[in-house]
């Protein structure tokens, strides 16, 4: 063992044996519990201890007298709270007692604080190991940095104190393996040497503030300080883009480019040229901007408006359609916001746009008014047949299991809304709940008579198609991410372009993060555009290199034959990964914290899996005044820490960008991970962290060679 240290420096040599004490000293204490537990435990039947007996004595209060029911009720009392207390009491496990090493010092000498899943007090060896989840004293260590001195307010008393220690300790199968200090990172190899890593590779690398765009810059990567006044931005364009921009508006054009390549700088430019070359013929007031995220409708009004276009319509797709919905049928719709995922995926699917063209080639305008087709789609959502038949179109996008999510959400929508057989009664009171809500809320019920959000395309094609749609046209249409618009979206835009089919769509297919791409020759067939000119952008000027190869890697055998250039050389890929989600999360929130530090006008994304795990993440965090939850694309573009999830962030952009949950859970080996990792990680405008706190991704750990 001695070999295998003779290399570190005296104090990280130190800092190793100290660990190294301190574990065995848990291990003994453990091991001493164990054995007294053992020792301690009465002798009683063991068929008296367990989960079996209690069942019995449940079987034997069903059937027991009246007289005898108390006494048999009180033994089931004591039995539970028995498991109970045996379930709370469990010893830490002696493979991985603990995730972190705290000491502090309050003026009465150093005490050490282990972190771990579960409580465990030995005073006799001095070992104290408490559950981070709930223990006050984890938030001295998300909080402060060794050498910090800290003022906490704890249950009963306010400490007071001076941080003297603050390790990450990764002990797997036993045996430390890793410790990650705030000054020193330890890791021990394959071959048992122990050697120090570099602190700096685990701090993510300063000069990233500005590189994103952010209102007022359409940003190629220049950076804050040397970025163009707004007047100049046009001559950052490259040979490609600006080709593009100067495209003749009555000419559809197809823009299409890997991330960060320039397609949002491209379309809307051309937006402002075309309304500034012609505003007779092409106002701003009559041109529009639709695109599938509330993020990126947010990002472009701000961009927009440097470039004197600020009053196109930017509007996401829902918000389109609902508004559209609204005044082709004259009134109010009661919408489901968030249906099931299945079931809008069905939705969205081409193989239903197929499957719906043909069902309803024949329909009479007479039965498109909103009733009537309410009703025909009711029937179709309900039909297992016909579903059935989408499914196996799908080419595998699809799972069976959408059938019966499909008929099951349909049937809860179409019965009699419990507000009508409420009718009758007068008292107002009397029409809700205890709480105040209506008595619908929060039940399968507040589903009736409503539609989801993603029918709304469909009513609107139905109308379209056999009827038309009322209206002037746009003088001209930015389609953005347009890889995420749905056929049906497709078609009735089409029909509210102006005579002179003014368009552009901008997006990239390795980038779709829904179920409604068809290929870009369908969908410019679908909006009647078949004849538009096509725009590949090659080089890739928001991500640096090595972020741009992790991203070609990712996508395997989605990506492009040509892949992207990259503009730059940059920081490197940070990858790290723990035995435990816990000691990910400790590691996480201190890399952040130092960042916010280090770089407070920096943009920080913190993109998670979904909705549930960025909230989970930002409550780590939540004490920092420069942590943002932001879901549903409400992005304020200020320097700060947004903890946020891939569906938000698609279309931006941040100068530093953290992945947290890189993991193969969370990421698995399909084509739908390949891409939503792909968006993640293509966020990054300065540098990209990837960390897991369990086993890589299969996506990741090929592509990263591990």
């Amino acid at each position: 063992m001695l070999e295998s240290r003779l290399d570190l420096p005296v104090e990280a040599r130190a800092v190793l044996e100290e660990e190294e004490a301190l574990l065995e000293r848990v291990r003994a204490a453990l091991d001493r519990a164990q054995r007294a537990r053992a020792a301690a435990r009465p002798a009683a039947p063991r068929e008296l201890r367990s989960i079996a007996a209690l069942r019995e004595l449940r079987d034997e209060a069903a059937a027991a007298s009246a007289d005898d029911l108390p006494a048999v009720l009180l033994e089931m009392s004591v039995r539970q709270r028995l498991i109970e207390q045996e379930t709370r009491e469990a010893l830490p496990d002696p493979l991985c007692p603990y995730l972190a090493h705290l000491r502090v010092d309050e003026g009465k000498g150093a005490k050490d604080y282990l972190l771990g899943h579960a409580t465990f007090l030995d005073p006799s060896a001095d070992v104290r190991i408490l559950d981070w989840r709930v223990a006050p004293v984890a938030q001295i260590f998300y909080r402060y940095r060794e050498g910090d001195e800290y003022e906490e307010t704890f249950p009963g008393r306010v400490a007071e104190g001076v941080v003297k220690a603050r390790r990450i300790v990764v002990v797997e199968r036993g045996a430390l393996t890793r410790i990650v200090g705030d000054g020193l990172v330890l890791t021990q190899r394959g071959d048992g040497r122990w050697t120090v890593e570099e602190r700096a590779s685990l701090a993510m690398q300063p000069g990233g503030a500005g590189t994103a765009a952010r209102p007022g810059s359409l940003g190629v990567g220049a950076g804050a300080l040397d970025r163009a006044r707004t007047a100049d931005v046009t001559a950052l364009l490259d040979p490609e883009q600006y080709t593009a921009v100067c495209a003749p508006a009555q000419q559809p054009l197809l823009v299409l480019g890997s991330a960060g390549s320039g397609k949002t700088t491209v379309a809307l430019h051309r937006l402002a040229r075309i309304a500034a070359l012609d505003p007779a013929r092409c106002p701003l007031s009559a041109m529009s901007v639709v695109v599938p995220e509330e993020g990126l409708a947010r990002l472009s009004r701000r961009l927009l408006a440097p470039l004197g276009a600020g009053e196109a319509q930017v509007k996401t797709l829902d918000a389109w359609s609902a508004a559209t919905a609204r005044e082709v049928f004259g009134r109010p719709l009661a919408l489901c916001a968030d249906p099931p995922a299945l079931v809008s995926s069905l939705k969205r699917h081409p193989a239903l746009y197929r499957a719906l063209q043909s069902r309803f080639a024949k329909l009479a305008p007479a039965s498109t008014t909103l009733p009537r087709l309410r009703r025909r789609l009711a029937d179709v959502f309900t039909d297992r047949g016909f579903l059935e038949g989408v499914v196996a179109a799908s080419g595998g996008d699809l799972p069976r299991s959408a059938v019966e999510e499909t008929v099951r959400h349909t049937v809860l929508q179409i019965a009699e809304p419990l507000e009508k057989e409420l009718a009758s009664i007068i008292v107002p009171e009397m029409k809700r709940a205890l709480d105040g809500r209506a008595i619908a809320e929060g039940t399968p019920d507040e589903l009736a008579g409503t539609l989801d959000v993603d029918d709304l395309p469909i009513l609107l094609f139905l109308r379209a198609a056999r009827r038309g749609l009322d209206g002037a046209g746009w003088s001209h249409l930015v389609l953005d991410e347009a890889e995420d618009v749905s056929l049906f979206e497709l078609f009735v835009l089409g029909k509210l372009l102006g005579e002179a089919r003014s368009v552009t769509l901008a997006g990239d297919e390795a980038q779709q993060t829904s179920s409604s791409f068809a290929g870009w020759d369908a969908a410019l067939s679908t909006l009647g555009v078949g004849d538009a000119a096509t725009c590949r952008l090659a080089v890739s000027y928001r991500c640096p290199r090595p972020v741009t190869e992790l991203a070609q890697r990712l996508l395997g055998k989605l990506a492009p034959g040509a892949p992207a250039r990259a503009a730059r050389d940059g920081a490197p890929v940070g990858l790290f990964r723990f035995p435990s989600e816990a000691q990910a999360h400790l590691f996480l929130a201190g890399a952040l914290r130092d960042l916010a530090g280090r770089e407070p006008r920096a943009s920080v994304a913190v993109i998670a899996r979904d909705a549930e795990a960025a909230r989970q993440l930002h409550a780590l965090i939540a004490d920092l005044p420069e942590a943002r939850l932001v879901l549903e694309g409400e992005f304020s573009f200020e320097p700060g820490i947004d903890v946020t999830d891939v569906d938000s962030a698609k279309g931006l952009e941040f100068d530093y960008v953290v992945v947290p949950d890189a993991t193969a859970a969370a990421y698995p080996m399909t084509d739908e991970a390949r891409r939503r990792l792909h968006v993640a990680v293509t966020r990054a405008s300065h540098q990209l962290w990837l960390i897991a706190g369990a086993a890589w991704s299969p996506l990741l750990a090929d592509a990263a060679g591990r």
